[in-house]
């Protein structure tokens, strides 16, 4: 993370960033797809179809160019069409910072146990996805997320680990890793006597793990919050937010020097031992994290916002986070709106299509109502989606 940071300033402003684009999208026996092709030319991309024909598993597929398991949390074996063998791919030509690639990944059919995701750059193999963050970045937005600020503090974390991760291709690995190392301590706390040295050990290990999560989110938090601070618009309809960390860890990384903090952590981990045992788990730590946001014109806490302004507020900040991941990445993302105008009035549906073409961005929009997308016939590629069949 490291490496992208010192390219920008303290408000997250850097010079112009380079288009990131996606110019061909390729399926093959993914969800409802035998096979489909999709040759976007311009920066706005509409897909309007019928609920349920097909339209949201195209914007799955460009998530799939990012570590982790896209957009709807799903399975490998989920993403295969259900006539096929199991296997699936997904091959997109992109142009970014080293001008244009072919990514491609999938698994193949066969046995659902030995299955693994497979990734190539140029069709050459690389080790997982995150190796894909050097050509293109995804950041996106789902009804599923509409419930983001009443949801549990879980749900918030997962979205806060995935603002991270579109600024940090490997923040997703160390996530993972803690999560390993943490049920490895709560193993050996089940044990009636447990190794001491084998549990110092893998509490040493887990600060460090813990702190370099923390870490990762507290500083792309603050820069969020600064590029906010610097951009906002009190009269746009998508209002700014104010952000914060309910997190002792990330806290104290903006504080404090990181071995310091990793050093008080394992204390707790250690004067914790009897009580984690009796609760079954580990009672401290970044894995309980929760993020916070304020409507930021209002003052009110988003929780208690109406579902319009919450609606309003997310969106305002997924516009944010992708301006940052310009900035920080030095490209635009690929931004993945999944039915966001669906429930806007025409005024701030117009607004949205405005601050989207601000972003300098490829957009990527699904929709079941052809009449949402009216105001962008000119300004966009319009594709309709039927039957497991895409065409412009």
């Amino acid at each position: 993370m490291a490496e992208a940071i010192h390219q920008v300033d303290e408000t997250g402003m850097g010079a112009q960033p380079i288009r990131g684009r996606v110019t061909r999208l390729a399926l093959s026996r993914f969800r409802s797809y035998r096979a489909a092709t999709l040759e976007p030319r311009a920066d706005l991309v509409a897909l309007v179809g019928q609920n349920g024909a097909g339209k949201t598993n195209v914007l799955e597929a460009l998530s799939f160019l990012t570590p982790g398991r896209g957009l709807r949390r799903a399975t490998l074996a989920e993403a295969a069409h259900d006539q096929g063998d199991g296997g699936w791919a997904v091959s997109a030509t992109v142009e970014g910072p080293y001008d244009e690639a072919v990514l491609g990944t999938g698994i193949d059919g066969g046995d659902p146990e030995t299955r693994s995701r497979q990734c190539r750059v140029d069709r050459v193999p690389v080790g997982s996805a995150a190796a894909f963050a050097d050509h293109v970045r995804v950041v996106w937005l789902t009804p599923a997320m509409d419930g983001l600020f009443l949801g549990s503090a879980g749900e918030r974390r997962r979205f806060l680990d995935r603002l991270v991760l579109a600024v940090d291709a490997d923040h997703g690995s160390r996530v993972n890793a803690l999560e390993r190392s943490l049920r490895s301590r709560n193993r050996l706390l089940e044990e009636v006597a447990p190794d001491p040295a084998w549990l110092d050990a893998v509490e040493h290990e887990t600060a460090e793990l813990a702190v370099a999560v923390a870490a990762g989110r507290a500083e792309t938090v603050r820069r969020l919050a600064g590029l906010i601070e610097a951009t906002k618009d009190p009269a746009s309809p998508f209002p700014f937010a104010l952000l914060a960390l309910d997190g002792t860890l990330e806290a104290g990384v903006l504080e404090r020097p990181a071995v310091s903090v990793e050093d008080e952590y394992r204390a707790v981990l250690r004067d914790n031992r009897h009580r984690d045992r009796a609760a079954g788990r580990t009672t401290a730590g970044p894995h309980l994290t929760d993020l916070l946001a304020v409507h930021g014109p209002s003052g009110a806490p988003a929780e208690r916002c109406s579902t319009g302004q919450q609606k309003a507020l997310l969106i305002g900040l997924v516009l944010a986070h992708a301006r940052l991941v310009a900035e920080m990445a030095g490209f635009t993302p690929v931004v993945l709106l999944d039915e966001v105008a669906a429930h806007l009035d025409p005024a701030r549906r117009a607004a949205l299509y405005d601050a989207l073409e601000g972003l300098r961005a490829q957009v990527w929009m699904t929709g079941a109502d052809p009449q949402a997308f009216e105001a962008l016939a000119a300004r966009a590629d319009i594709f309709t989606v039927a039957d497991g069949v895409v065409s412009r």
